[in-house]
């Protein structure tokens, strides 16, 4: 790592949230001065002028943050494109609205006022809530918000990012998300933020937009001014003012390894995933939408092992048809064709719901109506998902999976429903792959625990180590106060992990892992030692898993999970892991 505060130079930490090397001249947008919003009183006879010209400023507040929705979907994909989901519930709040018609029919005044003292109250209440991740939904609220009184104030509000006339590194104070997404890569090659957090949809975007950014420098807007040069270290949160001959000398020799480490990776990407012992590993890729089939081919997966179909459901007034979500499915497969794509069925629920309909807010929604829950109660929209499946399935490589199945009683039902549409279908004279394989998901700790009984009942396991972590240590990982507890290499987790091969092995069957553990280079070979036959990521985290893998020999691999099985420390199994992949692949690790 390139030594800090040479001479002559200015070095302000923050934290490092999209990673990568630039220098330029800096931008510096400072905190947005408050919209000024006048009170005046109004008659009653006046009160539904005023509630019409809310639901107006609310209706061109929606379209607004649409046209930058259908902006990011186009250019990042539909993943990305669902941050802007949460603004869009701020304007379908019906508590907030109904307590800003209420101030305006109570105290009589002006829409602008009443949204103001309302809308500043809630934001003021989540800001001192001490939890991140909710503090950090404030920017999503104050994005909304803002445009909201814009509109009400008949000044729709010119962004400063517009004075950007050359390529520079732009420090703000914060960023809205609309802002990140639609910066200009050409004009901003790095942002640097006194506000922000690795949670915010900000510093999402900034990953998904391959561009450096580090956030928390606290007041550099206040310490710094346009057009001092400077060097953003989007790998250890540093921006270095002034840097001196040598530190530019030192990031570029950085920048050289890191191409180096991209070229070793691209030249794995149509090579098979297998070890030096010659054990052959299926590598796939976890999708949301149709527009990441190129991201699944770029980098060298072997078709899907997930595809959210969720993804297909939000954002709309409707519900996809069956015609509309056939289309779909044949699409990516035969696209992908003959790579296998594994469909999962609905996952709704937790945090994701749908728009158009009304759902009671839930205590703990993560354990509560989700996944296969809804779809068995909701029978017509899952009707229409699996007959439009199984119809796409005549392609030849698609494969069924189920999510969040507790026990045998949610399989037999589904597999029920399948029978039931298959014979519709045979009866219209619809074709269809009378052979699709069907699989469940591996999230709760109860599955795995009948997980003997279910693989006589399927085709194969996926393993979501995500859901599984979470139920089987109680924590929230978004929860900074226990978010240390979420720990992949916990024991506890790694034993539900062996038990859940085991079983589908003794069955005849196969077993995959798609949680976030798949992606990660350090953990993959853990997987490969407790006898993962399939591992799925996202596409970007591919090459490095692979790369790995084909640095490895089986043999070693499961002995670092003999070792992991007995080990009742999760920091030294995870530890032991980290020095493991590091021997074999350093490259990897260089630090920047």
């Amino acid at each position: 790592m390139p030594e800090p505060a040479k001479i002559g130079e200015r070095v302000i930490r923050g934290i490092p949230v999209s990673t990568g090397v630039c220098r330029g001249k800096i931008f510096v947008l400072g905190k947005p001065s408050e919209v000024a919003v006048a009170r005046y009183d109004i008659s009653p006879l006046e009160v539904p002028e005023q509630v019409n010209r809310l639901e107006q400023a609310l209706v061109r507040t929606r379209h607004q943050i649409l046209e930058v929705q259908q902006k990011v979907s186009e250019a990042m994909g539909t993943s990305d494109a669902a941050i802007f989901d949460a603004q869009l519930l701020v304007l379908d709040d019906p508590i907030l609205l109904e307590e800003v018609v209420k101030h305006i029919h109570t105290e009589r005044v002006n829409a602008e006022h009443a949204f103001a003292v309302v809308s500043n109250k809630y934001l003021a209440m989540l800001g001192a809530i001490n939890d991140e991740y909710l503090r950090e939904r404030v920017a999503d609220m104050r994005d909304v918000t803002s445009r909201v009184l814009h509109h009400l104030l008949g000044a729709p509000g010119e962004s400063d990012l517009g004075q950007i006339r050359e390529p520079c590194i732009l420090v703000a104070y914060d960023l809205a998300p609309s802002q990140t997404a639609t910066l200009d890569k050409r004009m901003v090659l790095g942002f640097a933020t006194d506000q922000g957090s690795k949670t915010s949809h900000t510093a999402i975007l900034a990953r998904s937009h391959q561009l450096p950014a580090v956030t928390g420098l606290q007041d550099a807007t206040q310490r710094l001014r346009t057009g001092q040069y400077a060097l953003l270290d989007g790998y250890n949160g540093l921006l270095i003012i002034d840097p001196t001959d040598q530190t530019l000398f030192e990031y570029g020799q950085l920048a050289r390894r890191k191409l180096a480490i991209a070229d070793r990776l691209r030249e794995v990407r149509d090579q098979p995933a297998v070890t030096l012992d010659g054990m052959r590993v299926t590598l796939s890729a976890n999708i949301e939408s149709l527009d990441e089939i190129g991201e699944v081919q770029a980098h060298g997966a072997e078709g899907v092992g997930l595809f959210r179909t969720e993804y297909l459901f939000l954002n709309r007034h409707t519900l996809p048809s069956e015609e509309e979500q056939f289309l779909a499915y044949r699409r990516i497969a035969q696209a992908l064709k003959p790579q296998p794509v594994i469909i999962r069925t609905l996952d709704l629920g937790g945090d994701k719901y749908l728009s158009h309909r009304h759902v009671t807010t839930e205590r703990n929604p993560f354990m509560g109506w989700r996944a296969i829950r809804i779809c068995l109660q909701e029978r017509d929209m899952f009707r229409s998902q699996l007959r439009a499946i199984l119809r796409a399935s005549v392609v030849g490589n698609i494969k069924l999976m189920y999510p969040m199945i507790s026990g045998l009683d949610e399989l037999t039902r589904a597999n029920a429903l399948v029978d039931e549409y298959k014979a519709e279908l045979r009866a219209e004279g619809v074709p269809f792959d009378d052979q699709l394989e069907i699989g469940v998901m591996i999230e709760i700790p109860a599955a795995v625990m009948v997980a003997g009984a279910l693989a006589k009942r399927v085709k194969f396991f996926s393993i979501g180590t995500n859901d599984l972590i979470q139920y089987s240590l109680a924590v929230d990982r978004m929860n900074p106060k226990i978010a240390h507890l979420y720990e992949p290499t916990h024991p506890a987790v790694l034993q539900l992990v062996k038990r859940t091969v085991d079983a589908a092995h003794d069955q005849g069957i196969w077993a995959g892992v798609c949680g976030e553990m798949a992606g990660d280079p350090v953990l993959a070979p853990l997987l490969l030692g407790l006898g993962a036959d399939e591992l799925s990521a996202a596409p970007p985290l591919v090459p490095a898993v692979k790369y790995v893998i084909r640095r490895v020999k089986l043999s070693e691999a499961r002995a670092l999970a003999a070792e992991a099985l007995n080990n009742e420390n999760a920091a030294k199994i995870l530890n032991h892991a980290q020095a493991f992949v590091e021997d074999i692949a350093p490259d990897l690790f260089e630090k920047a």
